[in-house]
């Protein structure tokens, strides 16, 4: 089996080899970079499972990496920080992130919360047996597979998260755009067509994605 791959983003070396030292001993693959203004290209190059991100960096900062980040990719974030007042920021300013982790912390902690980070990332249910995988933006049944655009994916998991709930396009809007940015529901409406014309190209005649006429779209569970 393939080792999982932990982008470790931290420029102090002792901290980052110590990391990776405890994630390879777990049986992951690490990539470190230390320097905020390389981080962007490493990842869409070795698209990582999991990113452990330091807040401050040189170059680029890590809040301003976890949005950017965000922009194109649901690999989930974990984002290390020094200062316990920044944790309060960090939340308040919704930045993305999937967990937090103070400085001073033990290597140990930090493993078992990646690993805890990916299990949360990769959502099955047994009785349908389609996988949603948040770090390879893919989501597979029935032997086959369909990698989607960032956008298009969380839209997706958002909808599979609640099977046959009906979400409307302003909540549709609030969970893909947690910065509040101002959309029309045209824009969500595009976004979901692509969406079902991507499964219904790969899974013919199941209606996975649904309109309801005036509510909003739902999710309905594969057979």
């Amino acid at each position: 089996m393939t080792a999982r791959r932990v982008l470790v983003v931290e420029d102090e070396p002792k901290i980052a080899s110590l990391l990776a030292d405890y994630l390879e001993h777990d049986g992951f693959a690490t990539h470190i970079v230390d320097n905020g203004n390389d981080v962007l290209a490493v990842l869409r190059e070795w698209r990582p499972d999991a990113v452990l991100l330091d807040v401050m960096l040189p170059g680029k900062d890590g809040l301003t990496l976890c949005g950017e980040i965000r922009a194109f990719s649901s690999v989930p974030i974990l984002m290390v920080t020094a200062r316990a007042e920044e944790i309060d920021r960090l939340l308040g300013l919704e930045s993305g992130a999937d967990d937090y982790i103070l400085k001073p912390f033990s290597p140990r902690e930090v493993v078992a919360r990646v690993k805890a980070v990916l299990r949360r990332s990769v959502a099955t249910t047994e009785a349908a047996d389609f996988l949603l995988d948040a770090s390879r933006l893919r989501f597979s049944w029935r032997g086959c597979e369909v990698v989607f655009t960032a956008i298009e994916f969380q839209l997706l998991q958002c909808l599979a998260s609640s099977p046959g709930r009906i979400w409307s396009r302003e909540q549709l809007m609030d969970r893909i755009y947690p910065d509040h940015r101002v959309v029309s529901d045209r824009t969500i409406d595009s976004h979901v067509k692509k969406l079902r014309r991507r499964l219904d190209e790969a899974f013919p005649a199941t209606g996975l994605v649904q309109s309801v006429y005036g509510a909003g779209y739902r999710f309905e569970r594969p057979d």
